[in-house]
């Protein structure tokens, strides 16, 4: 058992752990792509010279939802689970989220990380493992998180129904 991840099959071990993931630089490239695809052309996210004459904040920051998207990338360093296509020996799937909270803004060019905390493991039906994570994405040298979140996650056994 490593303490550095879990999986499907050791999540219930992992009781009260807290795993980190490695750090993401939000530069505006990642702001500006991730507002494009999304069609959100706010400029307090991607228009540095206007944020730095009229946001609070005097520079772009990162969108809310690219934050939260980042949570993927995040995950996939502390959760381990075959994505070899194979679903007969199961798959993961987001569940979705309670309490999700967007707490501080994500300064451009700032660095996050995620910390997920096993908070509870239990059986949703037949076949089926759910974990929920108390999750926290850290923005590196601020006290404030960028977001909080019960996260809840879903193992399905490749013989169970989903």
């Amino acid at each position: 058992m490593s303490d550095n991840y879990f999986t499907p099959q050791t999540v219930e071990q992992h009781l009260g752990k807290t795993f980190t993931s490695g750090w993401f630089l939000m530069d505006q490239r990642r702001i500006t792509t991730f507002g494009g695809i999304t069609e959100d052309f706010d400029p307090h996210h991607n228009d540095p010279a206007f944020a730095a004459r009229h946001s609070a904040h005097g520079k772009t920051i990162a969108f809310g939802f690219l934050t939260l998207s980042m949570l993927t990338a995040m995950i996939y360093q502390v959760n381990r689970y075959p994505l070899d296509g194979d679903a007969k020996g199961g798959w993961a799937a987001n569940y979705g989220f309670r309490e999700l909270r967007f707490v501080a803004p994500v300064p451009v060019d700032s660095r996050i990380r995620g910390h997920f905390t096993v908070k509870d493991v239990h059986e949703r039906k037949p076949g089926q493992k759910m974990w929920v994570m108390d999750t926290i994405v850290e923005i590196e040298g601020q006290t404030k998180p960028a977001l909080t979140a019960l996260w809840e996650g879903l193992w399905v056994n490749g013989n169970a129904s989903a």
